[in-house]
């Protein structure tokens, strides 16, 4: 019972951020705070809805793949943003 409930408040996190991470995308003007609003948002709801499957699977060997998984995107959804709005930089450099 605990389990579940402790999975759904995982898992309502996670639709939270997913949720405001759009209206971010939609909402803000410029590629910047566009990217900074998909980053943080989409790397924290896959963390939170990855660690609801964890909490709710127990531990074994698929926990362990998810937490994997949950380190992979941690490092890497920020880098390919820092990335995407370095190059948008440059380009706006060598136009002006």
């Amino acid at each position: 019972m605990a389990r579940n409930i402790i999975t759904g408040l995982f898992l309502l996190s996670g639709i939270f951020f997913f949720l405001v991470g759009t209206i971010g995308i939609l909402r803000f003007p410029d590629i910047y705070t566009r990217a900074h609003s998909s980053a943080k948002c989409d790397t924290l709801g896959t963390v939170f809805t990855l660690l609801g499957l964890c909490i709710y699977n127990g531990l074994d060997a698929v926990t362990l793949k998810i937490i994997v998984v949950i380190g992979f995107i941690w490092i890497t959804s920020p880098t390919a943003t820092h990335i995407i709005t370095k190059a948008h930089y440059e380009k706006e450099r060598e136009d002006n």
